[in-house]
């Protein structure tokens, strides 16, 4: 490698792993001393460079440039705190499996808990948002059996799904234009009765649109629904002192929800795969009750496997969760919430200059930091199939994008002179949810401006 190339990979924290090892291994001295060194080190070096070859056939998912799918780099803490872990490789499912890792992942649930202002709940750490998702739907339908679930169409596809695997009906909410639950609709669908279960998303995949919680609370207190929050991609966004007035008092409500699902691998600076999934009344937990011949003898503490349908669960990501928290806390204007602002700032930066280039057309304006836009042309098929055109160019440029499927309705045809010949666009969208990204916006805007050049229809001859 050349030393004097630029560095893309953060490897210096590597420095302290060591350290930390030796200071773990101090804590089993009294044990006999086993042989450290795998007698196939060589072909351990050897696989494990194999490896990194075949893992450079991936986007550059820790790079700026990379906008499309919403992955954001471990924090370095997270990354060798997870490391770490494995030495020991803990089971947070009963204590003999995990004691240390257990207590942490109940710290760093607390403080998760803690920032959506519950001082009492009941939550753990799930494999990620849909495994989380399952449990809060699971809670609801043993609460209201045989009961309706609802969700706005832009919900993410696991709500239908997992009401599907539980044996739950569900339909499907319409949006307003923002992209938002459509509280008026859903009245409607409440007025005629039989629904146990209302999903509010907050922050939705395609968008990042957060629904209207105080106007589903009010619809609560009149139709007496559970109501539950899928924060999985913007949970945290209540950190941050740059939203618009009214999302801002969505999260502020948070707290008056049934239950939570929040991803700490999304926007938490955690691997994947770290999901958290939260009740507000602890007294949900009689529903996970059960009984094991051997596994929750060595405590009469809570064991994590009793409030959880997951069994074996990796005590590493709990390990590395409450390092970042204990780096990072979970505090208003605090380092880690600046980061969030810095994205959602790119965003709305972002967002102003497509919104004055003719080239484009743009909708509402970003709630979070994920934002999408049309192509212009004269025909909504037409501005679908130029989309992807600059989609393909901006990657050429190593300018990763995505491309969404959004109804039409959410855009301004008529001002724009767009025939709606086709019930959706296909947009381009971005998620700008790196902390660098608000510093290379004119890299990444160059590269854009180059590849809708580019992807102009040639001429004929």
């Amino acid at each position: 490698m050349n030393s004097s190339a630029p560095t893309l990979l953060e490897t210096s924290s590597l420095a302290g792993l060591a350290d930390a090892l030796h200071q773990l291994e101090d804590g089993f001295r009294d044990l006999p001393g086993l042989e450290s060194v795998p007698k196939d080190a060589g072909g351990v070096q050897a696989t494990l460079l194999e490896v990194a070859q075949r893992l450079r056939d991936n986007y550059p998912y820790f790079h700026p440039f990379y906008a499309g799918q919403m992955l954001k780099p471990p924090h370095p803490v997270a990354r060798l705190a997870y490391a770490l872990a494995l030495w020991i490789n803990p089971n947070n499912h009963a204590l003999d499996g995990g004691r240390a890792s257990s207590a942490m992942e109940k710290e760093a649930v607390a403080q998760i808990a803690g920032m959506f202002g519950w001082l009492t709940h009941l939550g753990h750490l799930t494999s990620g948002g849909t495994m989380a998702n399952l449990e809060a739907l699971w809670i609801a339908g043993q609460l209201a059996p045989g009961k309706t679930v609802l969700a706005s169409s832009q919900a993410h596809y696991t709500h239908q799904r997992i009401s599907k695997v539980l044996g739950l009906n569900f339909e499907p909410i319409p949006c307003d234009t923002h992209g938002r639950l459509d509280a008026g609709a859903l009245q409607g669908r409440l007025a005629k009765g039989d629904v146990g279960t209302v999903v509010a998303t907050i922050g939705t995949t395609a968008t990042g649109s957060v629904d209207p919680l105080p106007a589903l609370l009010d619809l609560q207190r009149q139709f007496g629904f559970r109501l539950h929050a899928d924060a999985a991609y913007g949970g945290y966004f209540g950190l941050v002192d740059n939203l618009r007035p009214e999302t801002s008092e969505s999260f502020k409500r948070l707290r008056e929800v049934d239950s939570i699902v929040i991803d700490p691998h999304k926007h938490g600076l955690q691997p994947y795969g770290c999901g958290c999934v939260l009740f507000r009344d602890p007294a949900v937990g009689r529903f996970y009750q059960h009984d094991s011949p051997y596994t929750y003898f060595s405590s009469n503490q809570l064991h994590l496997g009793e409030i959880s349908l997951e069994c074996s669960r990796p005590g590493a990501a709990a390990v590395a969760l409450w390092a970042t928290l204990r780096l990072l806390p979970l505090i208003a204007g605090g380092p880690f919430g600046a980061m969030l602002r810095d994205g959602r700032e790119a965003a709305l930066q972002f967002y102003e200059r497509l919104r004055h280039d003719p080239r484009f057309l743009t909708g509402v304006a970003p709630e979070l930091d994920i934002l999408v836009w049309a192509v212009r042309a004269s025909r909504v098929s037409e501005a679908s199939a130029r989309a992807r055109r600059v989609f393909a160019e901006a990657a050429r440029r190593n300018l990763h994008l995505a491309l969404v499927e959004l109804p039409v309705t959410f855009f301004n045809l008529r001002e724009a002179t767009m025939e709606p010949d086709r019930a959706t666009i296909t947009c381009l969208r971005s998620a700008l949810m790196k902390p660098e990204h608000l510093a290379w916006i004119d890299s990444i805007w160059a590269l854009l401006d180059e590849a809708a050049v580019n992807s102009q229809p040639k001429p004929s001859n």
